[in-house]
């Protein structure tokens, strides 16, 4: 379980850091307009803004309203700072060692109900900026309220739909001391970024260990794949070389007979380039299976017929085209098909 803690801690300390610098870049890039409430000693807020034309300089706050008709379109999409008067809060001196200073809004957050008469959940509370009070320790102003003085306000402002409201305070050091932030939907909350890089984190954690598993099982299922293969082509090989011993259904003996039973076509070529005699010229050549169909031009195409015949790769000679002959070829043009007996024995 502390491990658990320990890592729940670690992701805690680095998404706040990532959120709070995203927010931080956000901010710089688009920066809202300030406007300013200030406390005077009679209970009324001097109005401070970027353009103070036809604003009023000092509202009064009454009943729990502001009372100023333009207010609604000063502090619409705005950022409002309230600065509340000294007297309002309590303020407490802390010392704490030197390396505490990267943590001091969690130290200020689990003593505060020690500091103050209320707890962090009554009070709104913040520190000052620390400052070096030896060598090895630090102090710093803690300023808290009541968190019902400082809601009073915010919801007073929060119908004009402003970014953002926070209320502060000046220590007696001078020092401004922000008690109280609150963002609007629309900005961006460090607190609810941080939530969702954290979820994000979450998702990405159980996403890669389901491809891992996803990984680990396909691999399996394709090695068994493999190694079915393998003996499936072993087997094969087996029965290969078993069969080449002579065997007349072995696939070396069906291609053996194959070979012999298959008219080579080089063998016939050669034979009829014996056969046909030299006033015999063959324009066309077809062979298809065991039938051989030349056609060509020859002196006497009757006396082809034998001479094919009495080849012992040729038999069932015959005209398959009426011999012809035009005035301006040197002979009879002929056209003879033959079937071929296979003979590609040595």
């Amino acid at each position: 379980m502390s491990s658990l803690s320990s890592l729940r801690a670690i992701a805690d300390a680095w998404t706040g850091a990532v959120a709070g610098t995203i927010v931080a870049a956000l901010e710089r890039m688009v920066s809202p307009r300030v406007v300013r409430l200030v406390e005077g000693g009679t209970g009324a807020f001097a109005l401070e803004a970027a353009k103070s034309e036809n604003i009023p300089k000092e509202i009064a706050f009454e009943d729990g309203k502001f009372a100023s008709p333009d207010l609604a379109q000063i502090v619409r999409g705005s950022r409002v700072e309230i600065v509340l008067r000294p007297s309002r809060f309590l303020f407490r001196p802390l010392e704490l060692p030197a390396r505490a200073a990267d943590f001091l809004d969690g130290i200020v957050r689990a003593q505060i109900d020690r500091l103050t008469p209320w707890s962090a959940s009554e009070a709104v509370f913040g520190c000052s900026r620390p400052s070096p009070h030896s060598s090895e320790s630090i102090t710093t102003e803690i300023a808290a309220a009541p968190r019902r003085l400082a809601m009073g306000y915010v919801e007073a402002l929060s119908g004009f739909h402003p970014s953002a409201i926070a209320i502060a305070t000046e220590a007696p050091a001078g020092a401004r001391i922000k008690v109280f932030e609150q963002r609007s939907r629309g900005a961006v909350d460090p607190a609810r970024l941080s939530r969702t890089l954290q979820a994000v984190l979450a998702f990405a954690a159980i996403a890669a260990v389901v491809g891992s598993v996803a990984a680990s099982y396909l691999a399996d299922s394709l090695g068994a794949q493999e190694a079915e293969l393998d003996r499936q082509i072993t087997q094969r090989r087996a029965a290969l070389r078993s069969g080449g011993d002579g065997g007349e259904r072995s696939p070396l003996a069906l291609l053996e007979r194959r070979k012999y039973e298959t008219p080579a076509s080089v063998i016939v070529l050669e034979s009829l380039s014996r056969i046909l005699p030299d006033h015999t010229f063959v324009t066309e050549l077809h062979l298809a299976g065991n039938k051989l169909q030349i056609g060509g031009i020859t002196r006497d195409a009757p006396s082809l017929i034998p001479l094919i015949e009495q080849s012992q790769h040729f038999t069932r000679a015959t005209f398959y085209a009426p011999t012809t002959r035009a005035p301006s070829d040197p002979g009879e043009r002929f056209h003879i098909e033959a079937q071929i007996e296979p003979r590609n024995a040595p």
